[in-house]
């Protein structure tokens, strides 16, 4: 009884819940007709341009085919016409407004009619007439804005926008002058036009190549999908400029990992072509993000080439630091404009020397040997090439397959006994400071004889030194910019002066103008007291590198444009990674500009492959010279890179031979 009471009780309680939950559920308000059919022409209309015609021509229908009953049925015309034959006068009456002016002699109830319709027609075309000037104004815009899908192949995409893009695609231009109809895409989140503006006005000639722009994401994967990276032949993925965004909240380096992301999955993707895909090139700032973006391209084929720009500008100011002229080298190596760097697998040199490799070609320079993705700069002269591919130095891939041996007989008289040189200690002075300042300090001292004193004078930053083994650093804080504090600081008897930018702490017009006014104190300084000391300065804008001649600078490393350099390699040849890497370490062979009277006797004219054969004997490889005879216009250095086997020059004072060498 009392089990039957409770289940009475709980099933009365579940009925007034259900009410009480019925009754607090506030009733749908009754939809009318009007309501939908308004529903349903706003989204009608929602669909654009297209939408709004079908409806302008739905109404002139509608008007035309009730004018044309009602002409037919009421017998307005004094002779009587057919129904289609009355459509068509009524069509011609709502385009037309002059048609009415052809309706003299007609009753006035007709004539009253037409205008009536022609007043609606008017409306009518009027309004078609806004439609469709809207539709092509929206049409023109999405244009303007660059959302449209890149329909190429074999073409080259970059990812992102900075200062160095100008440099990047001026490169490929050359690269490209023997391709057919080249196409540059880039994708960056700029304005489509602002763009194309920047890029005509920057890069002087495109060479045949054309250059599309795409406004959109690097990151997004839908953004990047329309510059087809799958079908490219390769993938620039730059550092971008932070642009108005705020220094300390942007970071560059993630938002290229973002971009790698985006890329591996549009490259994995359905929509990905058959093989390996594009080869990827990137920029990174922070050391601390290589090993991440490694493991982006960990299991890709063919990886991901990867480019710290910190260390690689750093490596490269210390490099052209230890010896005037070496930048022309790097630059005349690292661009597309003059020799570069080229690859040789078959060759008939199986059975060959290094050093007999070297004296082979009479229009290339042998410069190492490559056995699979291993690259040897500069091997020992005895070295048998046997399978192992060539690296060589030529004016032009076209030439490889072609290149003539060479004629040219080496001088055994002509060649000198190289002279003994010992390591002294030295002393250096850096001047500025920026994020670069550690790694060349730390890559200074591995040059450096035991014993060296370097001194640092910054005025902003907070210089953090490195440990060191051969330097002895003092630190000192002043203004870069003042005499006295370089007269105190900057000695007539240093061997080196390196000239730094404050990149990290002021723009690139304030940073270059600061360096080149501490420039033409340090020049003046030495010149007062005769000093032949070399003079070495980094500058961010390439712009500027013609007025730090007027402070008659040895060298001027342009970090933007040197990295752009060695990317653009990279993205044409991934095997030259190595090979760059080479050159600008510690390790292993570096360039250098030495005395032309160790290789030759001076004075006495000889070929060119007798220099070579003379760097061979001390295990080094020739692929240039620098004499001031022969000095170009705009360069103070005359270097000369891969000169023919063949040609005849004697040694005079002052002259060296650019060589690969072991320090």
């Amino acid at each position: 009884m009392a089990r039957n009471a409770q289940t009475l009780r709980r099933r009365t309680a579940e009925a007034i819940g259900q009410r009480t939950s019925t009754a607090a559920r506030p009733a749908a308000p009754p939809v009318g007709i009007r309501a939908r059919l308004r529903y349903g022409f706003d989204n009608t209309m929602a669909r654009g341009t297209p939408a709004l015609v079908a409806w302008l021509f739905a109404v002139t229908v509608l008007l035309v085919v009730v004018f044309a009953v009602v002409d037919v049925v009421s017998g307005m015309r004094e002779q009587h016409i057919g129904f289609w034959e009355a459509a068509f006068q009524a069509l011609l009456h709502a385009l037309d407004p002059g048609t009415v002016a052809g309706d003299t002699g007609a009753r006035w109830s007709f004539i009253l009619t037409m205008l009536v319709l022609t007043v609606a027609g008017l409306f009518i075309v009027s309004a078609l007439i806004g439609v469709i000037a809207a539709g092509i104004d929206a049409r023109i815009a999405e244009l303007r804005r660059g959302r449209s899908v890149v329909l190429e192949s074999d073409h080259t995409v970059i990812l992102g926008w900075s200062d160095s893009i100008f440099t990047v695609i001026s490169e490929l231009t050359i690269a490209n002058e023997s391709r057919r109809r080249p196409v540059v895409a880039v994708l960056a989140d700029r304005d489509k036009v602002e763009m194309e503006e920047e890029i005509r006005a920057k890069v002087s000639s495109l060479r045949g190549t054309r250059v599309v722009c795409r406004s959109g994401s690097p990151s997004d994967i839908d953004d990047l999908a329309i510059v087809s990276p799958a079908a490219a032949r390769s993938v620039v993925v730059l550092s971008s400029d932070p642009g108005g965004r705020d220094r300390s909240a942007f970071d560059p380096d993630r938002e290229v990992i973002k971009s790698l992301l985006a890329l591996r999955s549009t490259l994995d993707g359905p929509e990905a072509a058959d093989g390996a895909g594009p080869r990827v090139v990137a920029q990174l700032r922070d050391p601390a993000n290589l090993e991440v973006a490694r493991l982006i391209g960990r299991d890709r084929p063919g990886g991901i080439s990867l480019l710290d720009i910190r260390e690689t500008v750093a490596k490269l100011v210390v490099q052209t630091s230890r010896q005037s002229g070496a930048a022309a080298v790097y630059r005349e190596l690292f661009d597309y404009d003059g020799d570069e760097i080229y690859f040789i697998e078959q060759h008939p040199l199986a059975s060959a020397t290094y050093a007999e490799a070297q004296l082979h070609y009479a229009t290339l320079s042998v410069i190492g040997l490559t056995d699979g993705d291993a690259v040897r700069l500069n091997p020992a002269p005895d070295t048998p090439v046997g399978g192992r591919g060539l690296v060589v130095v030529a004016e032009d891939d076209s030439i490889l397959a072609t290149a003539p041996r060479s004629s040219a007989k080496v001088d055994e008289d002509a060649i000198a006994t190289p002279p003994v040189e010992t390591p002294h200690a030295t002393h250096a002075v850096v001047l500025g400071w920026n994020e670069r300042a550690p790694i060349i300090l730390s890559e200074l001292d591995r040059y450096a004889a035991p014993g060296s004193t370097l001194t640092v004078v910054a005025e902003h930053g907070t210089p953090v030194v490195p440990d060191t083994r051969n330097l002895a650093i003092t630190v000192a804080t002043a203004s870069t910019t003042r005499r006295a504090v370089l007269d105190e600081h900057v000695p007539a008897d240093c061997d080196q002066v390196i000239v730094l930018c404050y990149s990290d702490d002021l723009d690139a017009e304030a940073a270059d103008a600061t360096t080149l006014i501490t420039l033409l104190h340090v020049r003046d300084i030495l010149a007062r007291s005769a000093s032949s000391t070399p003079v070495v300065s980094e500058m961010m804008d390439d712009r500027n590198r013609v007025l730090a001649q007027v402070a008659d600078i040895d060298d001027v490393v342009v970090s933007g444009e040197i990295v752009s350099l060695i990317v653009t390699q990279l993205s044409e040849d991934a095997r030259i990674e190595p090979v760059f890497h080479d050159l600008l370490q510690a390790d292993g062979s570096e360039i250098y500009l030495r005395p032309a009277e160790g290789y030759v006797v001076a004075g006495r004219e000889t070929d060119w492959a007798t220099f070579v054969a003379a760097a061979a004997r001390r295990g080094e490889t020739a692929i240039g010279y620098s004499s001031a005879s022969l000095a170009e216009a705009g360069s103070r250095f005359g270097v000369v890179v891969n000169p023919p086997k063949g040609e005849r020059f004697a040694a005079a004072p002052g002259d060296r031979v650019v060589v690969l060498a072991e320090l």
